[in-house]
């Protein structure tokens, strides 16, 4: 084949092209893997299936296909399409070319996403016994199009062999090497379409490096027990690195498990994996080893902080497969999840806990879950949305959880007022009647998330709200200032 000059998406011609388009589904056509994406759904619903997804595995990967497509009931409307190629897509269909979709997913799972844009002649995919993929994907278009010519659409390197037998090449969102790879073997390129933003920058906000701001309650205790020295210092930063490590690995996890309800959130829709600007398979493998750097390090400090890290991710692992669609008992695990850190942080430096701090904490923490909760439901009520996709909560619900959150967000300040009034802080500050002075920061913080709540001005989540609002670091620098200054 001659080598043409590879060049941007433009307009298709009205002219009819009478070579029949083939194009493929997965990473082409739509953003994601319906495989994953199938898997993950019904992982969400039975975690058991996994060992029974292995059994299916070992009778072959088109069985495996089958027996998930069976079981899910994927939200079709809302796939990501690869908006460009879908729109040439459509001006080609109504010019009167024949397309046809190729496909290695399951049958059940390509026909609805070939039904919802209404443009394809006809529909190949996998059936249980046949996986359509590579050489018997190429073998199913030639006796389709009775070996004569056709395009093909792809995105991946085994699609490669199929350019090769094809008229002209049509590459989309391409695998690393893809487009190098294609060039170097001289196919004819029609169009290249690519839409995904830049790599690193999409991987950063899937990582949610922002959200490791919540492992600095790590260093609570280095303040609470006076421990100012440089190996307390080293080791918290280590803590702070695997909590972040494992933390990101979880938001990764969360996010897998959650397409669908994030497909139908105002924001969380624009999530990477959701709006799929990162393909499905490379967050899986990019999850495990996030986790083992994580629990890496962790070895590394004692044997309490690695529990304490394994207690974490267990919770947030049952959080995310279950306790996140039960009413209160999430926001209570949303708390936990905040004062666990603290607890890991005391074991990293090896100092005892006490008790207040954990009142504290628990009180604190569950008036800020409670914030965003009441946060989404608004977020929902402004959509003239009843109930919250993927969780038990009616918008009605907004006055009793408010008014839980406020109770909570004061009765921490209580706990507080009676640690400064115990034999305790007498003990372990110089000057404990400074200490009244982070009541009224408190008082005056608390209000304001709850207010800024109201107001519908609230983030998602609260601690990365507070971290960009300029008059809660006011309140911070006070707090740490009058506690410094009692010691």
């Amino acid at each position: 084949m001659s080598h043409k000059r590879y060049q941007a998406p433009k307009p298709a011609s009205a002219s009819h092209d009478s070579v029949p388009l083939f194009v493929d589904l997965d990473g082409t056509l739509i953003k994601t893997d319906l495989l994953i994406e199938s898997a993950f759904f019904l992982l969400k619903k039975q975690p058991w299936m996994l060992l029974q997804m292995l059994f299916w595995l070992l009778r072959g990967k088109a069985h495996l296909k089958e027996e998930i497509a069976k079981r899910s009931a994927l939200d079709f409307a809302v796939l990501p399409l690869q908006q460009d190629f879908v729109e040439f897509l459509q001006k080609e269909a109504s010019s009167g070319r024949i397309l046809y979709l190729a496909t290695a997913s399951d049958r059940r799972l390509a026909e609805p996403v070939a039904q919802r844009l209404g443009i394809f002649k006809r529909v190949l995919a996998s059936d249980g016994h046949n996986n359509l993929k590579g050489k018997r994907k190429l073998e199913a278009i030639l006796n389709c199009c009775n070996d004569a010519a056709f395009d093909y659409a792809g995105n991946a390197r085994v699609d490669l062999e199929i350019w090769a037998k094809s008229r002209r090449a049509i590459v989309v969102n391409p695998s690393s090497g893809v487009v190098a790879a294609a060039k170097k073997r001289r196919y004819v390129v029609q169009h290249v379409f690519d839409d995904r933003p830049k790599a690193t920058k999409t991987w950063l906000r899937a990582f949610r490096l922002h959200q490791w701001a919540k492992n600095v309650l790590l260093a609570v205790p280095i303040l609470t027990a006076h421990a100012f020295n440089f190996s307390a210092i080293f080791e918290i930063a280590m803590a702070f690195t695997a909590f972040g490590l494992v933390a990101s690995a979880t938001y990764l996890l969360n996010d897998l498990l959650d397409l669908v309800s994030d497909r139908h959130h105002p924001r969380k829709c624009k999530r990477p994996f959701a709006a799929g600007d990162i393909d499905l398979i490379s967050g899986v493998f990019a999850m495990v080893a996030l986790f083992v750097a994580g629990f890496a390090l962790a070895l590394q400090l004692s044997e309490q902080f690695l529990i304490t890290l394994l207690a974490y991710l267990a919770l947030t692992i049952s959080y995310s497969f279950y306790f996140k669609k039960v009413v209160l008992i999430d926001v209570l695990m949303l708390a936990s999840l905040y004062t666990i850190r603290i607890v890991a942080g005391a074991f990293a430096i090896a100092v005892p806990l006490s008790s207040w701090l954990l009142g504290f904490s628990m009180f604190l923490f569950l008036s800020l879950a409670l914030v965003k909760r009441c946060t989404e439901l608004l977020a929902m009520q402004r959509l003239a949305r009843d109930t919250m996709k993927g969780r038990d909560y009616l918008v009605g619900d907004y006055p009793i959880l408010s008014a839980m959150g406020v109770a909570a967000g004061y009765l921490s300040i209580l706990v507080l007022a009676l640690f400064i009034s115990s034999p305790e802080s007498t003990s372990k500050y110089t000057f404990p009647v400074l200490l009244w002075l982070l009541c009224p920061l408190m008082a005056y913080w608390v209000s304001r998330l709850w207010l800024k709540t109201a107001r519908g001005e609230m983030h998602d989540d609260p601690l990365v709200f507070s971290l960009k609002d300029q008059a809660s670091w006011i309140v911070f620098i006070n707090m740490m200032m009058v506690t410094l200054v009692a010691i």
